[in-house]
């Protein structure tokens, strides 16, 4: 995929409010179980399933598997390694 591809998908996730609500809840508290967002963003879980996926294929966040439970952490490296300082850019003006 192209960096103009990816900077695309990552636009367009960031572009939702609940999407922009789940990164903003991974910044502050760090990694979370999923099941942990579904009260605090106030959406049903199958439509957060739907924002973690497209968090993740835009590379914006990680997903670690313990047992059965799952974990969504923001993927600060990889972003900062494609596009340098565009996280922090969106944190701030969200905080």
């Amino acid at each position: 995929m192209g960096n103009q591809s990816a900077l695309s998908n990552v636009l367009y996730a960031l572009s939702d409010p609940s999407r922009l609500a789940i990164i903003r809840l991974l910044h502050r508290n760090g990694e979370m179980l999923c099941g942990s967002f579904s009260e605090a963003v106030g959406i049903s879980k199958p439509t957060l399933s739907h924002h973690f996926s497209i968090l993740r294929e835009a590379g914006i966040i990680q997903t670690r598997i313990d047992g059965n439970q799952k974990f969504n952490s923001l993927n600060r490296e990889g972003l900062n390694k494609s596009f340098p300082g565009l996280l922090d850019a969106v944190l701030n003006s969200i905080d």
